[in-house]
């Protein structure tokens, strides 16, 4: 029996029927074999203050932090606001970076997903690789799951109904399970310096 995966999945949107919430609990039904997907709300993120971060980070963000520390890989599901990720979002990856040579993102598998209008969420996912390849995520490139017209996709819940989309995420996941099983090593096996500096300002 191979060692487990354990992912952890957040939303960019806390709207209660947030379709993007709902690849998530989608994701549950398509679990590869020894693969776990913990769910974590960012609805308990406060605003990033660079003065509380210096003292003691709030609890939701001390819990955040944990969660990610302990998970072996991450799965993001974003919205697309403005041709760019959802505040919250990236509140919570600022909040997330911080201390900059200790934060739990740096060298950590992650995939991401989003369900939007026409385009589905590309150009969030662009920004969004781009803000991770930053922070030293090592994000899976293939296969892109950009789920368009989501109107038509997910139930008045925000429950997904279309099983085109479902087989899309659980490629995504049955990649992810391959990509973080050949990203394991050893800590002691990981350079030092390998964490950038200066992941956020406090300005």
């Amino acid at each position: 029996m191979r060692t487990p995966v354990h992912v952890l999945g957040f939303s960019g949107s806390l709207r209660k029927a947030s379709n993007n919430s709902g690849l998530l609990r989608a994701a549950r039904k398509v679990l590869p074999d020894e693969m776990t997907l913990e769910l974590f709300d960012l609805s308990v993120v406060p605003l990033f203050n660079g003065d509380i971060d210096a003292i003691d980070p709030p609890e939701g963000v001390k819990a955040f932090k944990s969660r990610i520390a302990t998970a072996d890989a991450l799965l993001i599901a974003t919205p697309e606001y403005n041709f760019s990720i959802p505040g919250v979002l990236k509140n919570a990856l600022d909040w997330a970076s911080r201390p900059p040579k200790e934060s739990p993102l740096s060298g950590k598998p992650l995939a991401i997903m989003g369900a939007g209008g026409m385009m589905g969420t590309v150009r969030a996912q662009i920004a969004l690789r781009q803000m991770a390849g930053f922070l030293n995520l090592l994000t899976l490139n293939r296969p892109e799951v950009l789920v368009t017209r989501a109107w038509e996709k997910f139930d008045a819940e925000g429950n997904l109904k279309d099983e085109a989309t479902l087989q899309q995420i659980g490629d995504l996941l049955k990649a992810l399970d391959t990509w973080t099983r050949r990203l394991r090593v050893p800590l002691d096996d990981i350079p030092q310096g390998a964490v950038s500096s200066h992941p956020v300002s406090v300005n």
